[in-house]
């Protein structure tokens, strides 16, 4: 053997011990890290701080702001034209906006007292939370007395994502807090708006992430009474749903999402690993969610600038969208467009119709609107990225509750189980849909709660072969 084969072999070994090395070394789990669980994020000094937990109800009431918005949609639009055969391709086609907005303007406004008297037609309230003023629904079961001989209620936290809000859970609260034939389950809801988000207060402090936000939420739960609880949540709330399972498994009874995900390097490895050999990785029927990577990868690329746009300068945009209720209407309405269904793009009304009423996404834009939330609603993109939430490493943190995934086929990515395992090392179950979008509390409510019904059943059965959990 030549010495230039010799020195290639030991660079080689050397090498690969190096990989080992490293390998092994990211793929060993992270102790749950320090948290501080009484963190102010209001304003000023907290110094003087007490907070007030009292519980206040809480009514959405708008009247001249809506004659004021209503002048606003009356002036003339001057949108440039679509170019010739597009769709949404482009962004929000000005064809469609324009009817939209005449829809606003001339049919929702004019109807606004029984929008607003449906968007009040849950219990809510408000509380203080290290200096943050917290909005949230909480709807009760109400059971008769042989109904509570027979059925198990369950306090159960939704979180919702951007550019949603608490009404994306409208249609399915109803659903999980009535008693029905198919399960002896009901549930206690608790859906609140996310810090900068709707009536909830933003944080005055830099740095009020997801994992600062999971702290909030359990101690939400905690102060109306809930020490033990099941979460669910798709978009940022999943984000938040796993950060408050990793770090309070002993309050946690078990956690859902609609939007699993696994970030950390071993699983961009691991999925690097299954391009090459799908079919030992997945179904064939659960192959196109996941392969091939590479148009997949392209797609996320192509429907991220936003991201990347909040991420680093969530104050420009939120200028440009503040005070500007046609350009926030295309701005978030383009996402329930294309995070729907990708397909949706190429169509001249951006298919918006097929899944939602206009009075129903109107709503949420309504929220965004009359709270000027858009611009505090977008820096959790900026503090997510952000150099300490990334030092956590919480992908390498792992949750040990019960967990369940569903995934919809036209969601804006999906994880393996493979990948999920390494973080959720108890997922009980693993679910693929193959219809359905990002928002699938708000699109497909039906199919989401038999999902979570199916997921509970297991978490409480023993048949599964796990110990049954107790409240």
């Amino acid at each position: 053997m030549g010495v230039f084969m010799r020195i290639f072999f030991v660079a080689s070994f050397l090498l690969a011990i190096m990989v080992f090395k490293n390998f092994n070394e990211m793929s060993k789990p992270l102790p749950i890290p320090q948290l501080d669980l009484k963190r102010y994020w209001g304003p000023g000094s907290a110094a003087n701080y007490k907070e007030d937990i009292t519980i206040r109800p809480f009514k959405i009431s708008y009247t001249k702001e809506i004659d004021d918005l209503k002048a606003d949609l009356s002036r003339p639009l001057n949108l440039h034209e679509p170019l010739e055969g597009v769709g949404f391709e482009y962004g929000f086609n000005s064809k469609k906006l324009k009817s939209v907005v005449k829809f606003w303007r001339d049919d929702y406004l004019p109807r606004w007292d029984k929008r607003q008297a449906f968007l009040n037609s849950f219990p809510q309230f408000k509380t203080q939370i290290q200096g943050l003023q917290i909005h949230y629904i909480h709807v009760k079961p109400q059971l008769t007395k042989e109904q509570q001989k027979t059925k198990t209620v369950l306090p159960l936290l939704l979180l919702h994502g951007w550019p949603g809000s608490v009404r994306e859970f409208y249609e399915i609260i109803p659903k999980l807090t009535t008693p029905n034939s198919k399960t002896n389950y009901v549930f206690e809801v608790v859906a609140p708006s996310l810090p900068g988000y709707g009536w909830s207060q933003a944080a005055s402090k830099i740095g009020l992430a997801p994992s600062g936000m999971a702290i909030i939420f359990k101690n939400l739960m905690s102060r109306v009474g809930h020490e033990k609880f099941l979460v669910q949540g798709g978009d940022w709330g999943s984000i938040i749903t796993s950060h408050i399972a990793t770090f309070f498994p002993e309050n946690v009874i078990a956690a859902h999402s609609n939007m699993c995900a696994a970030m950390g390097p071993i699983s961009n490895i691991k999925l690097f690993i299954a391009s090459f050999f799908p079919t030992y990785f997945a179904t064939p029927e659960q192959i196109p969610f996941h392969f091939p990577v590479a148009p997949k990868l392209a797609y996320t690329i192509e429907e991220s600038g936003y991201m990347h746009i909040q991420a680093t300068k969530p104050d420009t945009i939120g200028t440009a969208l503040t005070g500007n209720p046609v350009g926030l209407l295309a701005y978030i309405l383009e996402k329930f467009s294309t995070w729907t269904n990708g397909n949706f793009k190429l169509l001249a009304d951006g298919g918006l119709e097929k899944k939602y009423k206009l009075d129903n996404l109107l709503d949420n834009i309504m929220i965004y609107h009359l709270t000027n939330s858009i611009t505090t609603s977008q820096r959790i993109y900026a503090e997510n990225f952000a150099k300490p939430e990334r030092d956590l490493e919480l992908e390498r943190v792992v949750a040990t509750v019960p967990y369940g995934c569903a995934r919809f086929k036209h969601d804006l990515f999906h994880s393996l189980d493979w990948q999920l395992k390494d973080k959720f090392t108890n997922l009980l179950q693993s679910t693929y849909y193959p219809d359905g979008g990002h928002f699938a509390a708000f699109e497909v409510p039906d199919v989401l709660y038999n999902d979570f019904i199916n997921f509970v059943k297991k978490v409480f059965s023993p048949v599964t072969g796990e110990k049954k959990q107790e409240l």
